[in-house]
C-alpha cells in the first residue's frame, strides 16, 4: 500500500482518460492506491480479471478501475478504462514518495582509485568500493559498500544497489540495474580431477550485460573460461537464480528465481524461464520458447515451443501424461478386477475342457 499526496477525484479521472459516473463528487479526495483485498476507503484500485470478482465484490476501496465493458453494480466509485492495470500504474505513480534527488558527485566514505574514471553526473555513495581503471558512465549510481572491480565499465544511467558485486572487467550496457547482493563476474564453476583432487580451471573471461538488463538480488552470473559470458539487451533476471561461465542469454528474455543455467547453454531472444527451470550446459533454447516451473531443457529445442516437466518435453504431452499419472490408481483398480475376472474364467476353461471328453463319451 503506498502514502502519497490527497488527489481529487476529478485529477485521477483526467490523468487515465476516464469520465466521473454521474452523481459523484469529482471534489472526492483518494489519499493512496492499494490492492482490492488491502484497500480502504479513501483508496484507489483495479479490477481487470474475472478470477478477481469477489475479490471485487468484497473490497472496501472507494474508487476502482475496471475494464470499459464492464456492468456489473458494486459499491465503490468505477472509472472505466482500456486497460486498468496500466491506468492504475499512472495512479499509482502520483501517490509514490517523491524519489530523493541528489547531484553527482563522490561520498567522503567511498574508495576511488585515481586511475578510476568517473562521469560528474555519477553518484558514488558511502563506503562503495571502484578499482583501478574503472569507468563509470553518466547519472549512474553505484550504491552504499557496493564493489567495482578493476577495469570495469558501466554506462550511462546504471544503479548499481547495496552490496551488489561487480567483479574485474565487467561490462555494462546503459541502464543496467544490479540489485543488492548480487554477484557479476565470480568464477565459473570449473574443475579439473588430477592427482586424485579437484583442480580449479582458471577462468580469464568477462561478462557483458547490454542495455536495460535487470538482475535480481542474490543473483550470481559467472565470468566466462575464456571470452564472454553475454546477458543481451532488454533481458530481465530475477532474484536467486544462477548463470554459468559461458552462457549467451539473448534480448529480452525472462529468467525466473531458483532456475540454474549450466555452462556455455545458449538462448535466444523472448525466451521464459520459469521458477526452478533446469537448464544443461552446450544446449541452444530457440526463440520464444517458454519453459514451465520446474521445468527442465536437456537437448537443444526448436523455437516457439513450450516445456513442462523434468525432461522438458512439449506442453501438450506433458498434460496428457500428468493426466495419465493421476488416473494409475484408478487404473491399477480397474486392472486388478480384470486379472481376477480374467483368472475366474481360466479355472471356468480349465473345468469345461476337464469335463468335455466325458460328455463325448
Amino acid at each position: 500500500m503506498a502514502a502519497g499526496p490527497t488527489i481529487p477525484l476529478h485529477e485521477i479521472a483526467s490523468a487515465i482518460g476516464a469520465e466521473l459516473p454521474h452523481g459523484v463528487d469529482p471534489a472526492t479526495s483518494v489519499s493512496g492506491a492499494a490492492t482490492l483485498d488491502q484497500a480502504l476507503a479513501s483508496h484507489i484500485s483495479f479490477y481487470d480479471d474475472p478470477r478477481y470478482i469477489r475479490a471485487l465484490r468484497a473490497t472496501k476501496a472507494g474508487v476502482v478501475l475496471v475494464p470499459s465493458g464492464f456492468d456489473e453494480s458494486v459499491c465503490p466509485v468505477v472509472l472505466r478504462v482500456a486497460n486498468p492495470s496500466v491506468a492504475f500504474e499512472t495512479i499509482f505513480e502520483k501517490f509514490a514518495p517523491v524519489p530523493v534527488s541528489d547531484c553527482g558527485g563522490i561520498h567522503p566514505t567511498a574508495l576511488v582509485h585515481d586511475t578510476a574514471e568517473v562521469d560528474p553526473t555519477a553518484r558514488i555513495r558511502a563506503y562503495a568500493v571502484i578499482e583501478a581503471g574503472v569507468q563509470v558512465g553518466a547519472n549512474t549510481t553505484i550504491d552504499v559498500h557496493a564493489f567495482v572491480g578493476r577495469s570495469s565499465q558501466l554506462g550511462e544511467g546504471c544503479w548499481i544497489h547495496p552490496h551488489a558485486v561487480l567483479r574485474e572487467g565487467t561490462l555494462l550496457g546503459a541502464r543496467v540495474v544490479i540489485h543488492s547482493n548480487a554477484v557479476i563476474g565470480s568464477d565459473g564453476f570449473g574443475f579439473r580431477l588430477a592427482g586424485g583432487a579437484h583442480r580449479r580451471l582458471p577462468h580469464r573471461g568477462f561478462v557483458q550485460l547490454d542495455d536495460d538488463v535487470e538482475v535480481g538480488s542474490c543473483t550470481t552470473i559467472d565470468r566466462a573460461r575464456f571470452g564472454r559470458t553475454w546477458i543481451q539487451a532488454g533481458t530481465k533476471i530475477d532474484n536467486l537464480v544462477q548463470i554459468a561461465h559461458n552462457v549467451i542469454i539473448g534480448p529480452h528474455c525472462l529468467i525466473i528465481s531458483q532456475t540454474g543455467i549450466s555452462g556455455s547453454a545458449r538462448l535466444g531472444k523472448y525466451v521464459t524461464l520459469a521458477g526452478q527451470v533446469g537448464v544443461v550446459g552446450h544446449v541452444e533454447i530457440g526463440d520464444r520458447v517458454v519453459v514451465s516451473a520446474k521445468g527442465g531443457v536437456s537437448k537443444d529445442t526448436p523455437a516457439g515451443l513450450q516445456l513442462m516437466g523434468t525432461y522438458g518435453i512439449p506442453a501438450k504431452d506433458a498434460r496428457e501424461l500428468v493426466a495419465h499419472y493421476r488416473r494409475l490408481p484408478k487404473t491399477a483398480a480397474k486392472i486388478k478386477v480384470l486379472e481376477q475376472e480374467l483368472q475366474e474364467l481360466r479355472v471356468m476353461v480349465e473345468k469345461l475342457s476337464a469335463s468335455a471328453p466325458s460328455a463325448l463319451g
